[in-house]
């Protein structure tokens, strides 16, 4: 797999999941989130999975984890992802076609 698979997966999931995603919980997860609630009342429990989300992504990205699981999936980094371009072609070594610079929905 390449930067090019990434970044076509990455797309088709983003079309995928749409607005809303519906998540099932388990009883340990429902009892979690049950607090949580509780303790930061939120609008709704949505939000705290929202946040849930970005903080796991966070952590993901920091702790090296997203690269680690991008590099044995796509053979490429997060931060590859986000310029569109590996390191061996930033440093010169490869040329790739020219991209639309809009490619990139989401940017850490």
């Amino acid at each position: 797999m390449s930067l090019d698979d990434l970044s076509e997966t990455v797309t088709d999931v983003y079309a995928d999941l749409g607005e809303e995603t519906a998540v099932s919980l388990d009883r340990e997860t429902r009892n979690e989130l049950a607090m949580l609630v509780a303790a930061y009342e939120p609008e709704d429990a949505d939000e705290l999975v929202r946040r849930a989300v970005h903080e796991l992504f966070q952590r993901s990205v920091e702790t090296g984890n997203l690269d680690f699981h991008l590099r044995s999936g796509f053979d490429c980094t997060y931060d590859e992802f986000l310029s569109g371009m590996t390191y061996e072609e930033m440093a010169g070594g490869v040329q790739r076609p020219e991209r639309d610079g809009n490619e990139r929905r989401y940017q850490f």
